[in-house]
């Protein structure tokens, strides 16, 4: 059975915005099962047209081609449905791929995961 890692993102501030992109990249090239969950801050992140507004010079990949990546490894990405209405955000705003979860479904991917990041 593989090991599992989930990852909070939880803000669109360039430096805890890639760091979840950086480590789910090499969790997948561990072959790792990868969760993201996306929530407040974190949902601008994969909001159609977010991704590319946030810049980290000197990174090794923009922030759209850290998603493309973790994408095609098979990584689930969740958006926290409940912070929707505090940050303006509708299901149709999201870039393809992203399923919709809540609290609990954080908690139930962290309790059976190996490994849990917080960003």
């Amino acid at each position: 059975m593989a090991k599992k890692v989930t990852i909070f993102c939880g803000s669109d501030e360039p430096q805890k915005a890639f760091p979840p992109f950086m480590l789910g990249s090499g969790a997948l090239a561990m072959d790792m099962d990868l969760t993201l969950f996306f929530t407040m801050g974190g949902l601008n992140i994969i909001l159609k047209g977010g991704a590319e507004k946030i810049k980290l010079p000197g990174a090794p990949k923009t922030l759209p081609e850290f998603l493309d990546v973790v994408r095609e490894g098979g990584a689930k990405l969740i958006a926290c449905s409940a912070t929707f209405d505090i940050v303006g955000c509708k299901d149709e705003d999201l870039v393809e791929g992203v399923e919709m979860g809540g609290v609990v479904t954080f908690l139930e991917e962290a309790e059976e995961s190996d490994i849990v990041l917080t960003f």
